[in-house]
């Protein structure tokens, strides 16, 4: 009777184990899943963010110099996947940089120096810093 107790419980420890160890790399995958999966997310809001600020860019500069507004329609298709993943402090910079790349286009044209006195030139400061501030709390994927 005494060995049947002992291999029974011998038996069970091994289970126990074999579920713990089990258990544990799941826990694990489930993990690097989760941070991979945060990693993509803050490469891809990174990516956009890139995008936008080169294509408000050069619609700011085209903006200064000609009053026939483009469609706005890349930009505007960024903000909408802003709107989906980013916080609102960042939607809310990028929608203002639209507006004033809007207004641009129907005021006077400008040189540089006309730009550089009215204190215009970085339209795209606050929307950066807002970016900054939201991707610093993010991690990276690695290179």
């Amino acid at each position: 009777m005494s060995a049947y107790f002992s291999a029974l419980t011998t038996l069970a420890c091994s289970v126990i184990g074999g579920l713990r160890s089990l258990l544990a790399a799941w826990l694990t995958k489930r993990s690097e899943a989760e941070a991979q999966q945060l990693a993509h997310d803050s490469d891809r809001r990174r990516n956009l963010y890139k995008q936008f600020i080169d294509e408000a860019s050069r619609m700011y500069a085209d903006a200064l110099s000609t009053t026939t507004p483009p469609v706005f329609v890349s930009i505007d298709a960024m903000i909408s996947q802003m709107r989906a993943i980013s916080s609102l402090q960042v939607v809310a910079k990028a929608e203002k940089v639209a507006s004033v790349i809007a207004d641009t286009y129907s005021s006077p044209n400008m040189n540089f120096i006309e730009l550089l006195n009215s204190r215009q030139i970085d339209v795209l400061r606050d929307f950066r810093d807002a970016c900054r501030e939201e991707l610093r709390h993010l991690p990276r994927s690695a290179p």
